[in-house]
């Protein structure tokens, strides 16, 4: 069972979902996409085993210099693929805003605002599968044999052994999908419950996405970071709502909805649930589906 929730506060999504699940711990968490915050505790009211990814990381680099080598040229290639990407984005969304506000035949309007999405999603979808070609190549060539590794993947072992569920926190998401990957947490988790939020759930769809409707600088265009690790598909997560879309704007909830078809996109604020079974979501809680045509509608699978 994957159990994927939104930004956390007393008695949210996570708390909910372990008395549901009748989980009294102890329990395995990572918190590494806190980095340096790594460890703090983690209020669920349940015995916890901090499982420390991102020290655990920093360990296995530090005497192994072969692989952080290996590591530091994945992720320049990784960053460079990714301002690429962004420039490809950034024309083809540019082309598409100018050619949606042109008048004509509305036929031939409507043809040419289903070319331009195309580009954008073909660009996408270019971008996600030479992103998981990177990560692949990687984890086939450096995978768990690596005796620094190898180490803190047996540890890992014992230490969820005997916990109930493993509950992973939000933070920074490229750190918690690195750290999650080079680990094989998921792999060690077995058939356990896993409950992950904001950021955390996103790490577990199919590809990462980043949004944010009034950025700080640049233009609200949304970008795909990475694949995910993919145990919860058909979904695109966006937690926090409230701060980083503009759920009124219809034209952008479109615009995000369609881009991201067949994957249902799903704003997450506090409380909100996506339940996961054998890869299909049963179950949703105060989750908001993006639509395509603009709406925004409470969720029921």
């Amino acid at each position: 069972m994957i159990v994927l929730c939104g930004p956390q506060s007393p008695d949210d999504g996570v708390r909910r979902a372990l008395a549901e699940l009748g989980i009294a711990g102890p329990i395995a968490v990572v918190t590494a996409g806190w980095q340096e915050r790594e460890g703090e505790p983690v209020e669920l009211r349940v015995p916890t085993v901090e499982l420390a990814l991102h020290a655990r990381s920093a360990d296995v680099f530090a005497n192994d210099a072969e692989l952080a080598a290996a590591y530091r040229a994945r992720q320049t290639r990784l960053k460079l693929m990714q301002d690429y990407y962004r420039v490809r984005l950034d024309h083809a969304t540019s082309a598409a805003r100018a050619i949606a506000v042109r008048s004509g035949p509305p036929d031939l309007l409507a043809e040419e605002n289903a070319a331009s999405l195309e580009m954008i999603r073909q660009i996408d979808r270019d971008h996600l599968a030479r992103c998981r070609a990177v990560q692949d190549a990687f984890d086939a060539e450096w995978g768990g044999a690596r005796p620094a590794l190898a180490h803190h993947i047996d540890e890992l072992r014992a230490a969820i052994e005997p916990t109930a569920a493993l509950v992973i926190a939000g933070g920074h998401v490229a750190v918690l999908v690195n750290r999650l990957r080079l680990f094989g947490a998921l792999a060690l988790a077995g058939p356990r419950p896993v409950i992950a939020w904001s950021a955390g759930a996103m790490a577990l769809t199919e590809r990462v996405v980043l949004f944010h409707d009034d950025p700080p600088h640049g233009q609200a265009i949304s970008e795909i970071l990475d694949a995910g690790l993919g145990v919860a598909p058909g979904v695109v997560v966006l937690p926090d709502p409230r701060v980083r879309l503009r759920l009124a704007d219809r034209g952008r909830v479109a615009e995000l909805a369609q881009r991201y078809a067949p994957a249902s996109c799903i704003a997450m604020d506090h409380g909100a649930q996506i339940w996961i079974e054998d890869g299909r979501v049963v179950r949703a809680v105060a989750a908001q589906r993006l639509d395509g045509s603009g709406s925004v509608e409470g969720w029921s699978p």
